[in-house]
């Protein structure tokens, strides 16, 4: 059997396994040996490689950017910082045609540039959001489909569990792929405000239950002091990672190290820490961690079964006497990305494809932190797409309203998948969106 065989089964097969359940780093690593071993013929030298790659994978201290901005995450969820954000945003979106969801889409956004985990944001804002907007007359479908399409910010705006994956495989700086992020998630989190008001005018149906506009004047306006109070520590937290990193006084690491310690103090003030719950954060940071670890591991070891295979070389070779410039490889590459989003989780995803496309987008000259930034987009799509949507199982679990059903979430994040959709078509066709904030922007 050819080495391009082996490598073309090693994919059918790592798509059956993960639909079948397994998880993705076994499959990863399982198939890459077997592959291995078929291409040389010898199983010792799959072996040896195993070795070799699980040495040299995450043999670096910029890897303690994982743990740090996942403890962040956690630490924040507890110190109830989103709450906060979004009380804040409803408070001065109140008076709007769907200021509620208007809300939910900004306090997402801050929670998203503390966190960088869509699933954190989406599980935080169906227990805020939700009910509120279910209390002011607003459609159940509306409701969660506003949470579940302004969660995947959460990968967008940095900081972001996704980029660092991504940076990680692509060998690219994490710091520029931050910063790159920042303004395609605020125009992506404008888009969905915009949208928002166009639906609410527009077709007031899909925003009111029964189509009647219900007013959200709660009273009167929350105390100055009071809204300054709450929103304080999402300013520091933003402040002192973001710009601290932007403007060059620490790296990423640095940067998730202190995010943890303003996060850490925050709920210390608050009050809303104690042993058992910090055991309880540590527990799960240690969980998300090494489960990154190891997706990482064993996807050095499929990205060097891959390269020895000749599988890049053989596609970029097949594909430039197909004639595709590099736009249309993009968008290939794109509905490859989308359509896998539809049955496999974002890791997976990324884990999959980019040993085989990151070659060819070399090839073509792409820039490969735009690259990211257009693959995050095309990747959190899925999050929204049934039938996997693992953004909509979240806010399933987290619901405590039965009478929500899983397709009316679906149903509800339509609209967003679109919004989300045309949001990237723009950052393909404008680079420089990606760009603009890049000290070199070519480079």
């Amino acid at each position: 059997m050819s080495p391009i065989a082996v490598a073309s089964l090693s994919l059918l097969a790592m798509l059956g396994l993960i639909w079948a359940g397994m998880h993705v780093a076994v499959v990863l690593a399982v198939v890459s040996f077997v592959g291995v071993w078929l291409i040389r013929g010898d199983p010792s030298v799959a072996a040896n490689l195993l070795a070799q790659a699980s040495q040299d994978a995450i043999a670096s201290h910029i890897f303690g950017v994982v743990p740090l901005f996942v403890l962040t995450g956690f630490l924040v969820a507890i110190a109830d910082v989103g709450k906060d954000a979004f009380e804040v945003a409803n408070q001065l979106l109140r008076r709007l045609r769907g200021g509620l969801g208007i809300a939910t889409v900004a306090s997402n956004a801050v929670f998203a540039a503390i966190t960088g985990i869509s699933i954190a944001s989406a599980a935080v804002f169906t227990r805020v959001a939700v009910p509120e907007m279910l209390r002011f007359g607003y459609h159940p479908r509306f409701a969660v489909g506003v949470v579940a399409g302004s969660s995947v910010l959460g990968m967008l705006i940095p900081p972001s569990l996704l980029m660092i994956l991504y940076g990680f495989l692509a060998n690219q700086s994490v710091g520029d792929l931050f910063t790159a992020g920042i303004v395609p998630g605020l125009v992506l989190a404008l888009a969905y405000s915009l949208g928002i008001v166009l639906m609410a005018w527009l077709w007031p149906r899909s925003v009111y239950a029964g189509g009647q506009v219900q007013a959200t004047d709660t009273g009167a306006l929350m105390p100055a002091g009071t809204l300054v109070l709450k929103l304080l520590p999402s300013v520091l937290l933003i402040a002192s990672v973001l710009g601290g990193l932007y403007a060059g006084f620490f790296t990423a690491t640095e940067a998730g190290a202190t995010g943890a310690a303003v996060a850490l103090a925050i709920a210390l003030l608050r009050r809303k820490l104690n042993l058992k719950s910090l055991w309880g954060v540590l527990t799960e940071t240690g969980h998300v961690t090494v489960s990154v670890s190891f997706l990482i591991i064993c996807a050095t070891i499929y990205t060097r079964m891959l390269a020895m295979s000749g599988m890049p070389q053989f596609l970029v070779e097949w594909l430039t006497q197909l004639g595709l410039g590099p736009t249309g490889f993009l968008l290939i590459y794109i509905g490859l990305v989308i359509l896998l989003g539809m049955i496999i989780d974002s890791s997976s995803i990324l884990l999959i494809v980019l040993p085989l496309m990151l070659p060819m987008a070399e090839q073509y000259g792409l820039n490969l932190i735009w690259f990211g930034v257009v693959t995050v987009v095309a990747v959190e799509i899925g999050l929204l797409t049934p039938p996997f949507g693992l953004s909509v199982y979240v806010i399933k679990s987290t619901l405590q309203d039965q009478r929500i059903t899983l397709g009316d979430i679906f149903r509800g994040t339509a609209p967003f998948t679109l919004m989300m959709f045309a949001v990237l078509l723009l950052l393909i066709f404008v680079p420089q969106l990606s760009l603009v904030l890049l000290k070199t922007p070519g480079g």
